[in-house]
C-alpha cells in the first residue's frame, strides 16, 4: 500500500486548539467483515489488530473519569470485538451517549443475529454506512451484495423502531463520494435519499451525514498509484473554508486506537501522528482532559478533507451540525 504521509506532511495547515474533551471515539480494530475501497483504516476480514480486553477495561476507566458525553465506537466493524457489548453497557451505566458506526451487513452475521435487540435495548445511535442508494454503486464500493445486506439491514433496524422520529432510536446513514470529489449539499441529497428508500423499499432514517473521503490509507494509496492524489489535494485546498476551522471534531473528540493509545482524530490515528504533536505517544489510562483544553492539534495536509466546502466530520457538514 501507497503511503500518502510524506506528501501531506509537505503541505501545510493553519493552527487549531482544542476546546473542551466531549467525545472519546475508540476504534476496536480493524477487523471487518467488508473490504471497501474508499476505507480509510484498510479494514477488513483478514485483519488481526482488535483491541483486547485489558485494554476496553482501560477505556471504561477513562469514560467514567473524563468528562465526555459521548462514546463513539467505531472499527473495522466495531461489533466483532468480543468487547464491544460491555464497552456500550458501561458506558450507557454512566448515563453517556453511545454511538455505534454500523456498516449493516453485520447485522446479518450468524453471530449477530440479536446484535439490533442489544443496541435497541441499550439506545444506542447508528451511524450506518450507505455510500449511495443505488445498488450497483454501493457494490462497486464495498462488495458485490453488500447494497441487499444493507437493506435487509435497515428494514430489520425499522421494525425496532430505528429511524422512527417518535422511538428515540437514531438511525443516521452516511455518504461519501465514490472518487476524487467533494459530497453534494448535505440537506439536498438526504432528501433524495429518503425519497428513493422511502418509496422503493420504506425504509427511514433521521438524518444523513454527508463525508469527504480523506487521502489516506487505501483510499490515498489508490490516489497515488492512479496520479490523482495531487489534483485531489488542489480540490481540498481550493475548497478551504476557514469558517470550518471552529466545528471540526477533533476540538472536542479524542480518537483511541486498538492499544490504547490517543490521537487528536481518526485520520490521525491511521498516519500515525501523535496526539498533539508532542512526538510521543499518549495512552488512554494516561489520558488528562485538563492538558488537552487549548493544546494544539497535530495538522498535515489531509486536514483540508475536513474544511472544504460545506466541511466534513464523524457528524457530517460541518455547517449543520
Amino acid at each position: 500500500m501507497l503511503d500518502t504521509l510524506p506528501e501531506l506532511k509537505k503541505i501545510p495547515f493553519p493552527t487549531i486548539q482544542r476546546d473542551n474533551l466531549k467525545t472519546l471515539q475508540v476504534n476496536l480494530g480493524y477487523l471487518c467483515n467488508q473490504q471497501c475501497v474508499h476505507c480509510h483504516v484498510a479494514a477488513g476480514p483478514k485483519r488481526t489488530e482488535i483491541m483486547s480486553a485489558e485494554i476496553a477495561s482501560a477505556v471504561i476507566e477513562a469514560m467514567q473519569r473524563l468528562p465526555v458525553q459521548t462514546v463513539d465506537l467505531t472499527g473495522g466493524a466495531p461489533e466483532l470485538n468480543p468487547n464491544f457489548r460491555q464497552l456500550v453497557r458501561s458506558a450507557r451505566q454512566h448515563d453517556l451517549h453511545v454511538i455505534d458506526r454500523c456498516n449493516l451487513s453485520v447485522l446479518l452475521e450468524e453471530e449477530q443475529r440479536d446484535l439490533g435487540d442489544f443496541l435497541a435495548s441499550n439506545q444506542v445511535e447508528i451511524v450506518a454506512s450507505l455510500p449511495c442508494y443505488l445498488e450497483e454503486n454501493v457494490d462497486e464500493q464495498r462488495g458485490s451484495g453488500t447494497f441487499e445486506k444493507s437493506i435487509i439491514g435497515l428494514i430489520k433496524l425499522n421494525r425496532l423502531g430505528y429511524g422512527d422520529p417518535e422511538s428515540g432510536l437514531v438511525l443516521n446513514l452516511v455518504y461519501n463520494p465514490q472518487g476524487p470529489s467533494l459530497p453534494p449539499d448535505q440537506a439536498q441529497l438526504e432528501a433524495e435519499y429518503k425519497r428513493v428508500l422511502g418509496e422503493r423499499y420504506g425504509i427511514r432514517f433521521n438524518r444523513l451525514l454527508a463525508l469527504a473521503n480523506l487521502p489516506i490509507r487505501r483510499f490515498g494509496s489508490s490516489l497515488l498509484s492512479r496520479g490523482e492524489f495531487h489534483r485531489y489535494m488542489e480540490l481540498l485546498q481550493a475548497s478551504h473554508s476557514r469558517c470550518n476551522l471552529d466545528a471540526v471534531m477533533c476540538r472536542t473528540l479524542v480518537s483511541i486506537d486498538w492499544q490504547g493509545y490517543v490521537y487528536d482524530c481518526d485520520f490521525n490515528q491511521m498516519l500515525g501522528l501523535p496526539i498533539g504533536c508532542n512526538g510521543f505517544n499518549t495512552h488512554v489510562s494516561e489520558l488528562d482532559d485538563k492538558s488537552l483544553f487549548r493544546a494544539p492539534i497535530s495538522v498535515a495536509g489531509h486536514c483540508y478533507g475536513c474544511t472544504a466546502g460545506s466541511g466534513s466530520s464523524c457528524s457530517g457538514a460541518l455547517g449543520l451540525v
